[in-house]
């Protein structure tokens, strides 16, 4: 078990299988390698993807299944071996999460850079699907046109 600080759950312990490795870091966070998932709670579709480095660092995740049913991609050759991704059953993919002017139901997700977890080996990348049409801010919640 590692012990960690965090500033959002206080003092963390994380098993040593917890822990997400990002070999590249995270685009913009290059010199952070090592993660955990906190869930945000039982029920909640919600995670926190947490530094282990950097005890303020921690960013908004979901499954973007939940709210993209038909979200799709393919991960490439050299992603899928960066991985060592052989069984797709392995694979969780999450989409880190914006809260646009402090409001939950202004909340978007960034599915053209999905975080690509193989469970086997906790390995992770976050890919930029540069030819997808996916943009970083697909509203969660739709607008609602009636409001006043």
């Amino acid at each position: 078990m590692k012990k960690v600080n965090t500033l959002r759950f206080g003092e963390v312990e994380v098993a040593e299988d917890k822990i997400v490795h990002f070999a590249d870091g995270i685009p913009a966070f290059e010199d952070e390698h090592e993660f955990v998932i906190v869930p945000y709670d039982e029920e909640s579709p919600y995670v926190f993807l947490q530094s282990l480095a950097t005890p303020d660092l921690a960013f908004l995740m979901t499954m973007p299944f939940v709210f993209f049913p038909d979200y799709e991609f393919e991960i490439d050759d050299e992603n899928q071996n960066k991985l060592e991704l052989t069984k797709q059953e392995d694979m969780l993919i999450y989409t880190l999460i914006t809260v646009n002017n402090g409001k939950v139901q202004d909340m978007t997700a960034n599915l053209m850079a999905p975080v690509v977890l193989n469970t086997a080996n906790m390995q992770a990348r976050q890919l930029v699907l540069d030819k997808s049409g996916y943009t970083t801010k697909h509203r969660l919640f739709p607008e609602n046109k009636e409001e006043q």
